[in-house]
């Protein structure tokens, strides 16, 4: 039997791949979810169309999500924080100048993320022991699980979609201005190391057997009621039809023990936390970086040991069209990111720099009536014009973070603390003034003034802690996700990934962690 901890992406793209080839799966997890009197709220808006909704309930689901200048404070789901919730006293961790959360919830972060999808780049992975040749099929299996609204274009070039048939969302018809803006100078742009297209999102945008398409209701960023976005916990809820598979909630793991034969794991109940044990043949962690991080120091006892996480540095700034799209404020949206913009230019990095746009959402909208104050009546020609540009960098120009595990007492804690880059806002500068310099082409200005330079981790694209290697080191990993010293314990999420490419995390861990489940399946 092989185990599986974590019920996040990594999570169940590594028991798919197992169940794939015959393993019996176990699954152990926190598992908490969105609070009863919320989600029944939620099953009342998937039971209608957007014109019956309850605004009292609407706005329920709204809470704490309030946006201003600086962005909004932290992702809700449906205005609950259940995603982060308990973790500060389930899996102990302090918290030094990172903006990195954890997460006990059924589906992890998924439940909050942003469901953009593209692969890395062989350019952006170069010091890795594997390539896009060894991941190519496992990102296939991965669009399989979550689905891919894409179109075919021009980030095709660099970009592979690894889907055949992906699903179309209708753009905004901001996005369509700004689009067709870039295309008609994409000739010019193409020869300044510009990329472009359509968003990909992990969204059902037609009907099929899990459910309706996506219905543009502009709901997407307090979380989907109809279920289009895809979360693992979806994933979780389908494979536990399947005779092979079984899942075990409210677990909390502290240790594991490996013996030639078997892994031994230890923990306990995450409300009566009564002791829980339990043993496998394999284990594989997909705990999130900071559990993962936890689990294994603690089973070697290796305290006041840090860990180095990368991270994939994320910056806000608007960009204001010159041209105004009229009632944007009623148009029918999906308001996750609507275009796709990739810089490759050497002067500004040496990798890829990743830029996502989001178009109108009443999100959008609070931030800019409140940033105008007593001038709000200039909001309205305003929010027609606005886009958020969202961009991320290679950790390679970021912080980073140290993870070191500290004893309190009897019990201990991991501690994170930020480590600054000087190269950080030295290339976030040279991106901004690349976007300025474009301001004829792209059809509207960008407002450094107004940049938002997020803390290390508050992107939650962090990964490398225990890094692959084609030989690995002390608290590295080989290509199985094996740290050294281990043979029956493996680290499939974020925390083996040997650095960060700027582009989209979540894909790549899946396929990844696909990947390990796939090839050690079969060993014994």
């Amino acid at each position: 039997m092989h185990c599986v901890i974590g019920s996040g992406p990594a999570g169940v793209a590594c028991a798919k791949a197992l169940l794939a080839r015959g393993a019996s799966v176990l699954m152990l997890d926190a598992g908490l979810e969105l609070d009863p009197n919320r989600a029944q709220i939620v099953r009342q808006c998937a039971s209608t169309k957007p014109a019956a909704w309850n605004p009292n309930e609407i706005a329920t689901l709204k809470g704490g999500m309030a946006a201003d200048a600086t962005g909004v404070p932290l992702k809700l789901v449906f205005g609950s924080d259940f995603p982060y919730r308990e973790t500060e006293e389930k899996i102990p961790w302090r918290n030094h100048g990172t903006g990195l959360k954890p997460s006990l919830a059924l589906g992890g972060l998924s439940n909050t993320w942003g469901a953009a999808m593209l692969p890395y780049r062989d350019p952006d992975i170069a010091g890795w022991p594997v390539g896009n040749a060894e991941l190519a099929q496992h990102y296939r299996a991965v669009t399989e699980i979550t689905g891919l609204a894409a179109q075919h274009d021009d980030l095709e070039e660099i970009f592979p979609l690894h889907c055949e048939n992906p699903g179309e969302l209708q753009s905004s018809r901001q996005a369509n201005l700004l689009f067709g803006n870039l295309k008609q100078h994409r000739d010019e742009l193409r020869e300044r190391g510009w990329h472009f297209g359509r968003a990909r999102v992990a969204v059902r945008a037609a009907d099929s057997p899990k459910g309706g398409g996506c219905i543009h209701c502009g709901f997407c960023m307090y979380g989907c009621p109809y279920g289009c976005i895809y979360n693992s916990a979806g994933t979780v809820r389908e494979l536990r039809a399947e005779k092979n598979f079984a899942y075990q909630r409210d677990v909390i793991v502290t240790t594991v023990r490996e013996t030639p034969e078997k892994v031994f794991i230890t923990g306990h109940h995450r409300e009566t936390r009564a002791p829980l044990a339990f043993e496998a043949d394999r284990v594989y962690l997909a705990a999130g970086v900071i559990p993962t991080a936890q689990i294994l120091l603690r089973s070697q006892a290796a305290y006041d040991r840090p860990l180095t996480l990368r991270d994939s540095q994320y910056f806000l700034v608007p960009l204001v069209l010159a041209r105004r799209t009229r009632d944007v404020q009623t148009e029918a949206l999906y308001t996750l990111s609507q275009l796709f913009i990739e810089l490759n230019q050497p002067h500004i990095s040496r990798h890829s720099v990743h830029l996502q746009l989001y178009t109108y959402s009443d999100i959008i909208g609070q931030a800019v009536r409140k940033s105008l104050g007593p001038l709000k009546m200039f909001a309205r020609p305003l929010e027609e014009r606005m886009i958020i540009v969202q961009g991320y960098l290679h950790s390679d120009e970021s912080p980073a973070i140290a993870m070191t595990l500290k004893r309190d007492g009897e019990k201990d804690f991991l501690q994170l603390d930020a480590q600054p880059n000087p190269e950080t806002r030295r290339t976030v500068k040279r991106v901004l003034r690349e976007l300025f310099s474009q301001a004829r082409r792209l059809g509207g200005a960008v407002v450094p003034p107004m940049l938002q330079l997020a803390e290390p981790g508050r992107g939650f694209h962090c990964g490398g802690s225990l890094p692959m290697r084609a030989q690995p080191g002390k608290f590295e990993s080989d290509t199985l996700g094996r740290p050294q010293g281990w043979s029956r314990v493996h680290a499939v999420d974020a925390s083996v990934l040997p650095s960060v490419p700027a582009t989209t995390i979540t894909f790549s861990v899946m396929a990844n962690a696909h990947r390990i489940g796939w090839e050690t399946a079969e060993i014994l």
